[in-house]
């Protein structure tokens, strides 16, 4: 039997690493090491609707923050564009849970929101799709651990 090796391994590497709700491809330590690995782009889904609101709040229960960074230093996206999307607490999509925001001066972000329940076997999770001047859009999810009340989750986009 062959083992798997190489790129299988760092792809299924990844997807557990998002499973797992956490954000940073490599862990905290690609942010020491000063290299950053892009976050893997994932499903729109059916449910997106341009023109979320801006607000910071779309519920209680979840705090998720992090950093919207680029590939090239690791450095932060001042005033990236995020807009995010998500099944209420009763798993449906609705208006209340859309929402946009743009990072910080550092490229931080934070927002409280319901926790996602599962729906149709998909696991609790968020949509998210980001813009940032002179790099390319990103579409990905997060993906929730049950029980979950935080969730760092940072960006990494690629420049264009």
């Amino acid at each position: 039997m062959r083992r798997p090796g190489g790129t299988a391994v760092l792809a299924l590497a990844l997807v557990i690493w998002q499973a797992w709700g956490c954000g940073l491809p490599g862990g905290m330590g690609a942010l020491a090491q000063g290299s950053c690995t892009p976050t893997p782009p994932d499903s729109e889904g059916p449910f997106y609707t341009p023109g979320a609101p801006e607000r910071v709040q779309t519920g209680r229960g979840l705090v998720v923050l992090g950093t919207v960074r680029s590939v090239k230093g690791c450095g932060p996206i001042p005033g990236a564009r995020m807009e995010r999307w998500q099944a209420n607490p009763e798993g449906s999509y609705d208006d209340a849970h859309r929402a946009s925001m743009q990072s910080d001066a550092a490229g931080r972000y934070r927002f409280e929101t319901d926790v996602p329940r599962r729906y149709f076997g998909r696991p609790p999770h968020i949509h998210f799709k980001l813009s940032a001047p002179a790099h390319r859009p990103l579409t990905t999810q997060l993906y929730l651990r049950p029980n979950q009340t935080e969730a760092t989750f940072d960006f990494i986009l690629i420049p264009e």
